[in-house]
Formats: C-alpha cells, structure tokens, sequence
C-alpha cells in the first residue's frame, strides 16, 4: 500500500505534472479548491497533503489556501500540510507556518527537493501516528488487557459487574484469546483480591494425580502419599481457583466438582472427614460445552453450576482494529527486553498483519512479534520478519470463512510435516494446545499421513 497524497491546487497543469512526478512512490489524489480538499480529506484519510494557497474564488489572495489549511488541522491534526506557492512567498510562508503548516515550498517547486521534503513529512507523520495509537492503547488497557474494539470493551464491562458477585464465571473462547488473563481480571477486581489466585490446567495434569492435585490427600493413602497436602481447592480458599479446559475434566472428577460447587466443602483422597472451603471457581475451555453434553462427555448439571456467568472471549480475526495496536505493544515490550529501539513494522507488514487470519489468536500474534523482534536486522520490521511474507500472494477465497480455513490447514499441515506428524511439537509451534489441534485437524479433515 503507497502512502496516500492529496494536492491541492487551482491549476490543472501543476496537478498533473505534480501526478505524474509523484504517482510511482505515492497513492495520489487531486482537488482544485477548498470544499475538494476536505472530502477527499475526509474519503481518503492522506497523511500528507500539498496546499497551494491561491485557491478561488480568490486564487490571487493567500485567504482561501490558509482558510483550508486551518480546516484540515482542525479535522486531522496529524496531517503534514506542505505549503507550495508562488504569492509573496516569505510572508505567506510566515502565515502559513505559524498557521500550522509543516513547511513551506515557493513556485515552480524541485522536484528532487520536493521529493526529499515528502520523504521526510510521511516518516514524522508516521512516527506520529504511531505515538498517538500507542497513547491510546495505553488509555485502554485493563488489567493487562488490550483492546479498543467494541468486543473487548463489552467483556471489559462485563468484567466489572461478574466481579463484585462470588458466583462461578465461565470464560469461553478460542485458544490463544487470553482465557486466563480474564479469570485474573476478574480476581483482581474482586473482594478476593488479597486472597490467593491459584490455576490449574485440567488437561496438562494425568488423570491419576488430578484429583490429589484438586482436592489433596491424606498421609499413606496411596503409594508415595508419605504427607498430608492439600490440594488446589483448598489452597484457594479465601480466593479464586481457575480451572482451565475444563472442558477435558474425567467424568469421575466432574462429579467430586460439582459436589463441592454446591456444598462447598471437599473431602481429601484417602479422607472421610468433609472440609468447609471458602473458594470461587472460574472456569475456562475452547470446548464446545453443549456439543460434549450431547455426546455424554460433559455433565449437563455441572455445565450449570459454573455458567451462572458467561464470558465469551472473541478471537483476534474479529478485533480487527486490536490487530495493529496489540502488535505494537508486543514490539515495544519485546524491543525493551533486549535493548533494541527505534524498532517500526513496515507498511507491507501492517498490511500482512491485518489480513492473516489469525488462528492462534493473541498468542500467535505475541510469538510472531517476539521472534521478528529477535531476527530482525533492520529498523523497519518486514512481514517476511513475521514469516507472513507470502500471505498477499495466496488466492482469494470466496468469504472469511473459507480464508481462514485455508491459512489454518497450510499452517497445520506445515507443522505437521516439520515434526514428523507429532502432536506435541507441532501445537507448540501454532500456539494452540493439542486438543485444539486434535479439534482443528477433525473440522478441516485432515489427516497425520
């Protein structure tokens, strides 16, 4: 994508010549007079915009170009306005500047200087914008949480009314999205806030050790039990225990949790004594819940008791206005930590970065921007950086949903072949946990062959 140009001028042949000059480095749009200007400026959105100031009806007086130079800083002020004219040019220029232009150019305009000038007015309005953004994007952080879209800022709120209950909250959402950072969110912003925040993953533990993790045990109930420990729940209490991907608790252990949901007291592996405990449970999975109740994998009673609050997490491809501001963020913090500065994405990358798919969310996004970070030689980071270098030269599918099943299954398949068709290795690589590879693989039809 070229950067975007308006000029402004009453006279034809300059435009022209000015187009001609300009079109193999910029995308340029044309205006002869002020109320021009402003709906290209509002249509087009240009960073830079060159500005005669003899515009009619009065094209012999500076009146109308400054009149349309204060409009456009009132509408953008982050567009550079080059002032080229051939009227009284030290006083115009001196009105001009102090007006707010960003230089001032006397007629007829070098082309070679005029070029140099626009490199260096497109690189500040740059660098500009993308303060700006990030100024924003810290204005709307929350809890560690970034987002501008509507999305985010509908479960930003729902955040805030679930926290101040104690009832259980179901987080649902795709992996990568950020399940756990909104179970803390909600901690944080809880009377349990001093209390502890305790996670576990219901798929990374064996189902033989999970129930000692969640509930504890008593001494020489088991080979190896040589102590009395307590488990997750109770470590929890006074606080929030997370349970992620719930969706993968054995059916044995959905019985003990729903148990406890509704009496709130457990009883240890090996125990017969019943403990009261004081604990609110979040829970989390990228599991269809609904679908795994039909299918006898889930009980329904227990789907209940935790979804008294929902909190559905979007996935990236539908933050589309997160997209950019989340990778910058992810620059900044990845360049800090090793010292590097100065460190941009250029515009191919942004284009990249807005039309990827997306499939392991924010996670994908997060690693792909650390690892450019890291292998990056240059200043401006490339999509090639970001290994997203050949996205603008696949096909176009027929909608979204056939794009983004298309770059999950070349992706999929990539990995795949790199790891010898294992699992493991290869959901590290997308970022997803292996269920949600197993799940992806089933939908897309494909194979370990």
């Amino acid at each position: 994508m070229k950067p975007r140009l308006l000029i402004v001028d009453d006279d034809e042949e300059i435009r022209t010549q000015m187009k001609w000059g300009l079109t193999q480095d910029y995308e340029i749009f044309l205006a002869e007079d002020r109320p021009t200007a402003l709906e290209m400026l509002s249509e087009h959105r240009p960073q830079v915009v060159l500005l005669d100031l003899g515009l009619p009806p009065r094209p012999a007086e500076p009146v109308e170009g400054l009149a349309a130079l204060s409009e456009i800083l009132s509408r953008d002020s982050l567009v550079k306005v080059i002032i080229i004219s051939g009227q009284g040019e030290r006083e115009n220029a001196l009105l001009a500047i102090g007006a707010g232009a960003y230089d001032f150019l006397p007629k007829p305009a070098d082309l070679e200087v005029l070029k140099l000038l626009l490199k260096r007015a497109f690189h500040v309005a740059s660098l500009e914008r993308e303060y700006r953004e990030m100024q924003q994007l810290q204005g709307e952080t929350f809890e560690g949480m970034l987002g501008t879209s509507q999305q985010m800022q509908q479960v930003f709120n729902t955040i805030r009314k679930v926290a101040t209950a104690d009832a259980p909250v179901l987080v649902l959402g795709e992996s990568g999205t950020g399940k756990e950072m909104v179970a803390q969110a909600i901690h944080r912003q809880s009377a349990r806030r001093d209390g502890p925040f305790v996670a576990i993953n219901c798929s990374a533990i064996p189902e033989t050790l999970l129930e000692s993790e969640l509930f504890g045990h008593e001494k020489g109930s088991f080979t190896g039990a040589h102590v009395q420990r307590k488990g997750r729940v109770e470590t929890a209490s006074g606080g929030t225990l997370f349970l992620d991907e719930i969706g993968e608790l054995p059916a044995l252990l959905q019985v003990k949790l729903l148990r406890f949901l509704q009496e709130q007291c457990i009883e240890r592996v090996g125990g017969r004594q019943p403990i009261q405990v004081d604990t609110r449970v979040v829970a989390a999975t990228n599991v269809d819940l609904k679908k795994a109740i039909m299918e006898n994998r889930f009980r329904e009673d227990l789907f209940y008791r935790l979804a008294v609050v929902v909190v559905n997490l979007p996935p990236l491809r539908e933050r589309e206005t997160d997209t950019r501001l989340l990778a910058q963020e992810f620059l900044r913090r990845s360049a800090a930590k090793i010292g590097k500065t100065g460190l941009t994405f250029d515009q191919e990358a942004l284009r990249a970065l807005k039309d990827y798919g997306w499939p392991g969310n924010v996670r994908e996004l997060d690693n792909r921007v650390r690892r450019a970070v890291i292998m990056a030689d240059g200043k401006r980071l490339t999509a090639a950086d970001l290994e997203l270098g050949d996205i603008s030269e696949r096909p176009h599918a027929a909608n979204l949903k056939e794009a983004r099943e298309a770059v999950e299954r070349e992706m999929i398949q990539k990995a795949l072949r790199k790891h010898g068709n294992k699992i493991a290795p290869a959901a590290v690589d997308l970022g997803i946990s292996r269920p949600t590879l197993y799940e992806l693989m089933e939908k897309l039809g494909l194979k370990r062959d």
